[in-house]
């Protein structure tokens, strides 16, 4: 069973104390339970030693850590709690260069600025609806970046060592 917007927590990680404000509002009229803040990657890894988030919306520019480090820090380390918690990245850099770099951190879903209302809750609404098993390889850990449901590869396998799936528990 997927988790309710009205129930869930979501920190928010952005740079830009009024579009902090602005997905807060939006985050509380959409009946979120409760919203946490950071300004940046650095930030969003302290308040996650004391927030458990259901969902994670974050910039992609900020400084001095930025959203893709910062994702792939919370999805590196196998004994974090949080290493499963879905991720909107949200950005003004919509170039498919930034798509392609968000997607290899590891983040569920990409959203471009400016955002409306309807545009957030239908990504978050994927996200709860739509979640994917997490790849664990060599050089990737995140959801798995396939949304297509197509059969099992029968052929011979690229990689030398088949990358482990883990299936996240429903949040």
């Amino acid at each position: 069973m997927t988790k309710k917007i009205e129930k869930m927590n979501v920190l928010v990680v952005e740079d830009e104390r009024h579009m902090r404000t602005l997905f807060r509002n939006v985050l509380f009229a959409l009946g979120v339970h409760d919203v946490a803040e950071a300004s940046d990657g650095q930030s969003a890894l302290q308040e996650l030693k004391a927030f458990t988030p259901d969902l994670v919306l974050c910039d992609l520019r900020m400084s001095p850590m930025g959203g893709l480090e910062f994702i792939r820090q919370v999805r590196a380390h196998p004994e974090n709690p949080n290493r499963f918690v879905p991720v909107i990245l949200v950005t003004a850099h919509a170039d498919l260069d930034s798509v392609a770099n968000a997607r290899d951190a590891g983040v569920n879903e990409f959203m471009a600025k400016p955002i409306s209302a309807l545009a957030l809750e239908k990504r978050i609404r994927r996200v709860l609806e739509d979640q994917r098993p997490f790849v664990n390889a060599d050089d990737f850990v995140g959801p798995d970046r396939r949304r297509s449901k197509k059969a099992a590869f029968g052929g011979n396998e690229r990689r030398e060592t088949p990358p482990t799936i883990i299936e996240p528990e429903a949040p």
